[in-house]
């Protein structure tokens, strides 16, 4: 497995015009990360950035392969990657738009919220209230059920900001005047997309789920702990996939979910190291810095390649997953 998710990261970084390394082969995204490095992003933010850039590099490039063979005819997938681009820019506030959507949170962060108000979400917070409050979660399924909230939260994030860009590319709003302009905006915009409309069933579908975990508990037999893992596992299960297939899947999901893990505690890892290095510069011991320094980097880059390898499987199952579902279907 690790072979196929690390080809791409182990290439040799790729060289600019005057032969200087640069990170990406593609020309804007060097500008994103170039424009990233001087914005005071927190290390993890700045991490995840770099890997979703690394999947656009990668989609991008795919893409061009695709266009040298005649393929992509309609500009579908050019449009998509484009869509796919404004939506990173947006989702690191590097769309020169003063951004008002509430930043995704740092789950290492969630300590400084005000308790019973913690998910910008008037439903999600008077479910998770109620879950809290019920007695029926210990203090550990209380954690498992915060992340899934939490994980809803970026879901919803992630919504706003492609329908965001989505009507900013296309300036439909300009066309749509009328005293519903917002709904009828929407409806548009859900005619023309299938990707916001599919976006808009997943999160209904997880509000349902978390609906129901909040109302029964966790089962025994709870397969999974990741919420991304939930989610693929019970797509899968929408898909009408055969016993071997979903037995097969299960496997594949138990190895992503390990992935998944151990980027969370790299990201926690490279957050502590931060910090250190800051306190360590407060101090002004030179050779102690260097030593911290070279720690943090190597540890940014392993963050990074993790980031990377982590979304590029996701990318891959969700494909598989939806692949798969469609080949039954039509049988």
């Amino acid at each position: 497995m690790a072979g196929k998710y690390s080809r791409e990261v182990n290439e040799p970084k790729p060289s600019g015009s005057d032969g200087q390394t640069v990170e990406f082969r593609i020309a804007k995204l060097n500008q994103v990360w170039e424009k990233a490095k001087r914005m005071q992003l927190s290390p993890v933010r700045q991490a995840e950035l770099h890997s979703d850039l690394k999947i656009q590099e990668k989609d991008e490039l795919q893409w061009k392969k695709m266009k040298v063979e005649g393929l992509d005819e309609s500009g579908e997938k050019e449009a998509q990657l484009r869509r796919n681009f404004n939506v990173i820019l947006a989702k690191y506030g590097m769309d020169g738009k003063r951004d008002t959507r509430p930043l995704e949170s740092n789950s290492l962060k969630d300590h400084d919220t005000k308790e019973g108000d913690i998910f910008d979400d008037p439903r999600l917070d008077k479910l998770w209230n109620k879950a809290k409050s019920s007695g029926k979660f210990s203090s550990e399924e209380l954690l498992n059920l915060k992340r899934e909230f939490q994980h809803h939260k970026d879901k919803i994030h992630e919504y706003n900001i492609l329908m965001d860009t989505v009507s900013r590319t296309e300036e439909i709003h300009k066309n749509v005047i009328s005293p519903l302009e917002g709904d009828a905006k929407e409806h548009v915009l859900h005619q023309k997309h299938t990707e916001l409309k599919q976006k808009m069933r997943n999160l209904n579908q997880g509000f349902e789920r978390l609906r129901k975990l909040s109302h029964e508990g966790f089962t025994e037999d709870s397969e999974f702990r990741e919420p991304r893992v939930i989610e693929l596992w019970e797509a899968a299960k929408r898909a009408n996939l055969s016993e071997d297939e979903l037995d097969s899947l299960k496997e594949e999901l138990r190895h992503f979910e390990t992935k998944v893990e151990k980027h969370s505690h790299y990201q926690e890892q490279l957050e502590l190291s931060h910090q250190k290095l800051q306190h360590v510069e407060a101090l002004g011991d030179t050779e102690h810095i260097k030593r911290n320094q070279e720690k943090y980097n190597t540890l940014a880059e392993k963050t990074r390649e993790m980031g990377y390898k982590m979304k590029k499987h996701l990318q891959d199952l969700s494909n598989k997953i939806s692949r798969e579902g469609l080949q039954h279907n039509e049988l």
